[in-house]
C-alpha cells in the first residue's frame, strides 16, 4: 500500500503564498501544510487553516527567514528555548498542538535532538523520521537562486509518483503560492510553477492509476495500522 502526504510549507509566509496554497488545496492535491508563526502572513494562515479542518496542520519552525539567521540555533539552549515558543505560539494561534513539526530550511537538521525531544514530548510526527519517508525533490532550485522549471514540472511530479512513491508513508514537501512583488524572496516565482502543476488534472489521474493513497496527518494511524506498524 503506498499512502502520500502532500505537505505545503511556508504557510504564513505572506498574502501571495498563503493564497496559493489554499489554492492548491482546494483545487489541487495538497492535504496538508506547516505553518509559520513568526512572519507576516501568519494570522491570515491560521484563519485560512480553520476554514480548511479536514487539512493537517502542523509547525514549520523558522529560524532563518530567508538568508537571515533569526536565533543562534547552533546554541541548544536558545534552540530549544526558541522552538518551545514557537510550539507555544502555534497552539496559541490554532487551539491544538501542531500535527507535525518540520524545519523551514531544514533547520531541524541542525539541532536534531531537541527537535526530535519536543516532536516526542506532544506525540506528533518529525520531519524525515519513521515512519514517514521525507521526499523533497519537488523544488526548482536545487542550485540557489537558479531556477529549473522543469524540476517542477507535470512530468517530473508525475515520474515521482510513479518511481519513487513506494510501498510505505512518504510526504511530499510542496511550497505552492504566487509572486509576490512586494517582497523579495528568493524562491518566488517558481511558487507559482509548483502551483500550476499541484493544480494540473494530470497529477489526480496518475495518483488514481498508481493506486496511491493521498492522505494527511490525520490519517496517520489508521495508515500505520493499515501497514502493520501498530
Amino acid at each position: 500500500m503506498r499512502y502520500l502526504i502532500v505537505n505545503a510549507d511556508d504557510f504564513g509566509y505572506g498574502a501571495a503564498v498563503n493564497r496559493g496554497i489554499v489554492t492548491a488545496i482546494d483545487k489541487g492535491v495538497v492535504t496538508s501544510a506547516g505553518l509559520m508563526v513568526n512572519t507576516p502572513g501568519t494570522e491570515e494562515a491560521a484563519r485560512m487553516a480553520r476554514e480548511r479542518a479536514h487539512v493537517s496542520l502542523g509547525l514549520h519552525v523558522n529560524f532563518t527567514n530567508e538568508a537571515d539567521r533569526l536565533v543562534d540555533f547552533e546554541i541548544p539552549e536558545i534552540c530549544d528555548r526558541e522552538l518551545r515558543r514557537q510550539v507555544d505560539r502555534f497552539v496559541e494561534l490554532v487551539g491544538r498542538p501542531p500535527t507535525h513539526i518540520d524545519g523551514h530550511q531544514h533547520v531541524h537538521r541542525f539541532c536534531p535532538t531537541i527537535f526530535l525531544a519536543v516532536a516526542r514530548e506532544y506525540g506528533v510526527p518529525l520531519r524525515e523520521q519513521p515512519p514517514v519517508t521525507f521526499k523533497g525533490g519537488f523544488y526548482a532550485q536545487w542550485q540557489y537562486g537558479v531556477s529549473d522549471p522543469s524540476k517542477v514540472s507535470v512530468a517530473t511530479l508525475a515520474r515521482i509518483l510513479r518511481t519513487e512513491i513506494v510501498d510505505g508513508i512518504f510526504e511530499l514537501a510542496v511550497h505552492p503560492g504566487y509572486s509576490d512583488p512586494d517582497v523579495r524572496y528568493v524562491y518566488d516565482r517558481d511558487r507559482e510553477l509548483e502551483l500550476r502543476t499541484l493544480c494540473d488534472p494530470e497529477i489526480p489521474k496518475v495518483i488514481r492509476d498508481e493506486g496511491i493513497r493521498l492522505i494527511n496527518y490525520h490519517d496517520l494511524p489508521e495508515a500505520r495500522r493499515a501497514l502493520g506498524h501498530d
